[in-house]
């Protein structure tokens, strides 16, 4: 699997999601991780898994405690992914635009 379709497979799920949305706040353990949740520490450890074979976190060691935080090098990679089709859009829009337009001065006055 590419690794756009890791990071995408992570993203799809929404427990993963409010993760991330925690994690942008700050380093957090598991236990920090599972307060506003209503699963348990496995799964959670798997979420977290899933989300840092995606390379969307890490995890650091300090003494007992395991801490994840964000990688930013993935989402730059979602970023560039997306702006390449950004720009094939806005292209694209351009170049209606430049239709319509023609369509305009060429239609016949009643």
């Amino acid at each position: 699997m590419s690794s756009l379709d890791h990071i995408f497979h992570a993203l799809s799920d929404p427990t993963r999601r409010a993760l991330l949305a925690r994690l942008v706040e700050g380093e957090a353990t598991v236990a920090e991780l599972l307060q506003p949740f209503e699963i348990s520490q496995p799964s959670i450890s798997r979420h977290l898994k899933v989300l840092e074979d995606a390379e969307l976190i890490s995890t650091r060691i300090s003494g007992n405690a395991r801490p994840r935080r964000i990688e930013p090098a993935a989402f730059e990679a979602i970023s560039d992914w997306l702006e390449h089709y950004r720009m094939i859009w806005s292209e694209n829009y351009a170049r209606l635009d430049d239709v319509l337009e023609t369509m305009k001065t060429k239609e016949p006055k009643t």
